[in-house]
């Protein structure tokens, strides 16, 4: 089977999330094929959960420290973006994606522990959901839908469906500010040390850090040998990039709520 692959540069926080949205919304519409988007971010960047308090996050803070702060269109909890590569796929139960959130995310990231072997990192599939449920940052807590070195948190992942089509979204994270991450969170020391101690990083593990193009391939030849697919390299449609210019002002805080925006991707 054939899937789209689209690597991006780096965009800003909303107009990523509204592409992600876009690409699902097409793709209920049969409109475009499944779709693996490898991305970066212009400037750090937050991304709130569809449902989460703003008030998670020190917003004057993030002003000054020139980070954005934006919504998903997945649920969970806060995420700053930086030194990473960012995953998006698309797919449906018509490319066989298994229907359900649990057994969706337990294949789609059997590729990504694929990938991360391939980068040299003995990632595997968190066995129970640990750490701070109700925390702000989202790598305080980890689930069963999240990558897990040892006892360490490594990568997390987050979903919603249209239709029969799903999105799921993370990030391949190459090196991690804590003291910036606890700010930004308005983490107390014990979450701070929580944060340090019970999280891990690409940089953390190997001598030398991969670059931006080998993390993309080894995400690449590991979708491609889990799924039994095939990647043709591919660009958004004018009218993928239409709606998401259209749509991004959804997931900036400053043009929407959490409940406009559920309401939208209902």
């Amino acid at each position: 089977m054939k899937w789209r692959l689209i690597i991006d540069g780096p965009v800003d926080g909303a107009r990523n999330m509204a592409i992600d949205r876009t690409v699902l919304h097409a793709h209920a519409e049969h409109a475009v094929p499944p779709t693996l988007r490898l991305y970066r971010w212009r400037v750090p960047t937050v991304t709130l959960g569809k449902f989460q308090p703003v008030e998670d996050v020190d917003l004057e803070l993030c002003s000054r420290l020139g980070i954005d702060v934006v919504r998903r269109p997945t649920g969970g909890r806060g995420v700053l973006h930086d030194d990473e590569v960012t995953y998006s796929v698309v797919a449906g139960t018509r490319d066989g994606l298994p229907r359900g959130v649990a057994a969706s995310y337990r294949m789609l990231c059997g590729a990504l522990v694929e990938a991360y072997r391939t980068l040299g990192i003995d990632a595997d599939l968190t066995s129970r959901a640990r750490g701070d449920r109700g925390a702000g940052a989202c790598y305080l807590h980890a689930t069963n839908a999240d990558l897990s070195l040892g006892a360490a948190k490594l990568s997390g992942s987050a979903q919603v469906w249209h239709r029969d089509s799903c999105l799921q979204h993370g990030s391949f994270v190459r090196t991690r500010d804590v003291a910036r991450e606890a700010r930004v969170f308005r983490l107390d020391s014990a979450a701070t040390e929580d944060l340090a101690r019970r999280t891990v990083t690409i940089a953390d593990v190997l001598s030398t850090v991969p670059d931006d193009s080998a993390v993309r391939s080894a995400v690449i030849g590991a979708f491609e040998r889990v799924l039994g697919i095939e990647f043709e390299p591919g660009v958004r449609t004018s009218a993928e990039d239409s709606m998401s210019a259209d749509a991004a002002g959804l997931f900036s805080l400053r043009t929407t709520t959490p409940s406009e925006l559920g309401n939208e991707l209902r």
